[in-house]
């Protein structure tokens, strides 16, 4: 199994690339091999720094960088030999199993709507992000970023890919859902959230709790939550300054470091025909290493597959 890496995306790409790479390549020794996308000129030089270490390591040259405050769509269109462009050319080709980036956000989403291609079937692909249980384990919260503004039908499907994610993935025989709303009652929220709570208490293949609270984000009540791109993304940053704020008053405690992005390390597209995460644009090497281990076990579970298996029948 081959997973791939953007060396060039990142805030401190290509250094805190490299040195995860090379975390995730040992971890991974026997499993996978780490494959590394970007400048040669930038790249060859750390990695024969790290000597023996980096020997597992593929480079595969690509010329261009999509800089972080580049139009997403233009960029990607016009820096065909980017890395991020270039990942996207392997992973539609088989060449890779999955393609992580710390880079450009919407290039990452623009090249999987060009590349691979979103599941026939699947309205929106969303992009994903882990919330903390208190119980213990993870939830999976979407979308936290990709579609702003979300059809009732939208918000369906987003329950239906977070709960094969959840699954297949984190390990949950009959993940519960929960539509994120203002209150717990069927009839609360806006046309768009009563709509999706009907669609969603009789579709077959999930398990709805209902609506939640926010208060009920770490609680065990829902194992997914739904909500459209714009409140999960505020939700998302919320809870990482929460984290940011206890580090600031030397504050730690063993539910509350899960909150560290650095923990998970990226945040997976749902609903296209590959795997493909979105890591965080501060990105150290211990993130850039876990982004990858999660890019592995989404490919060693077949997630990608399984999507399309349930959105084809």
């Amino acid at each position: 199994m081959k997973i791939a890496l953007d060396a060039m995306g990142g805030d401190f790409a290509p250094q805190a690339a490299v040195d995860g790479a090379v975390l995730a390549a040992e971890k991974l020794a026997g499993s996978a091999q780490i494959v590394l996308i970007g400048q040669e000129s930038a790249v060859r030089p750390l990695l024969e720094k790290y000597g023996a270490a980096a020997e597992s390591l593929l480079l595969v040259p690509a010329s261009q960088v999509i800089e972080m405050g580049e139009h997403p769509a233009k960029a990607y269109q016009q820096k065909q030999d980017s890395s991020i462009a270039v990942g996207y050319r392997m992973l539609h080709a088989g060449e890779v199993e999955a393609f992580c980036s710390a880079g450009n956000t919407g290039a990452m989403l623009v090249g999987a709507m060009f590349s691979v291609k979103t599941v026939s079937g699947v309205l929106r692909p969303a992009i994903a992000n882990f919330v903390p249980k208190m119980g213990g384990g993870y939830g999976i919260l979407l979308d936290v970023g990709a579609n702003a503004e979300c059809k009732p039908e939208m918000l369906e499907q987003f329950g239906e890919l977070g709960s094969l994610y959840a699954q297949y993935v984190l390990g949950i025989e009959k993940p519960t859902v929960g539509l994120m709303n203002l209150g717990e009652e069927e009839g609360k929220g806006t046309a768009n959230a009563q709509a999706a709570h009907q669609l969603l208490k009789v579709n077959p293949h999930i398990h709805f709790f209902g609506n939640l609270e926010g208060r009920d984000l770490f609680n065990s009540k829902a194992d997914v939550i739904v909500c459209d791109g714009y409140t999960g993304n505020v939700i998302l940053k919320m809870a990482e300054s929460i984290y940011d704020i206890l580090a600031e008053k030397q504050m730690h405690d063993p539910f509350f470091d899960k909150f560290n992005y650095e923990a998970i390390g990226g945040s997976p597209i749902l609903g296209i025909n590959d795997n493909a995460i979105i890591g965080h644009g501060v990105s150290t090497p211990q993130a850039i290493c876990n982004m990858l281990l999660q890019g592995y076990q989404m490919a060693k579970s077949g997630i990608a597959d399984q999507i399309k298996s349930t959105f084809k029948s």
